[in-house]
């Protein structure tokens, strides 16, 4: 079985889901939904490998169930999760 990587401009980690963990021009994270400050133009990173990047975001791994074929159903997929781990929503 091969390593499942991420798709070229996709992001969808780096948008769907919120961070309470500070990042490089986010000092209290962001909020779901939001573009995270650090992608770059063609949806990467420019602090991937970096110190500051979150742990969170480094701990993430790329799975055919998380991402999908498509940006839409990794949204969609992170979006769910979000929802159903928030502590206002989770039972």
């Amino acid at each position: 079985m091969s390593a499942f990587h991420c798709r070229p401009s996709c992001a969808a980690c780096c948008t769907a889901p919120s961070i309470s963990s500070p990042i490089p021009g986010m000092p209290n994270g962001k909020p779901a939904g939001v573009p995270c400050i650090q992608l770059t133009a063609d949806l990467r990173c420019a602090i991937f490998g970096q110190a500051g990047r979150p742990a969170c975001c480094s701990g993430l791994q790329a799975s055919a169930e998380m991402c999908g074929d498509n940006r839409e159903y990794a949204i969609a997929w992170l979006t769910k999760l979000e929802l159903t781990t928030s502590p206002s929503t989770a039972k």
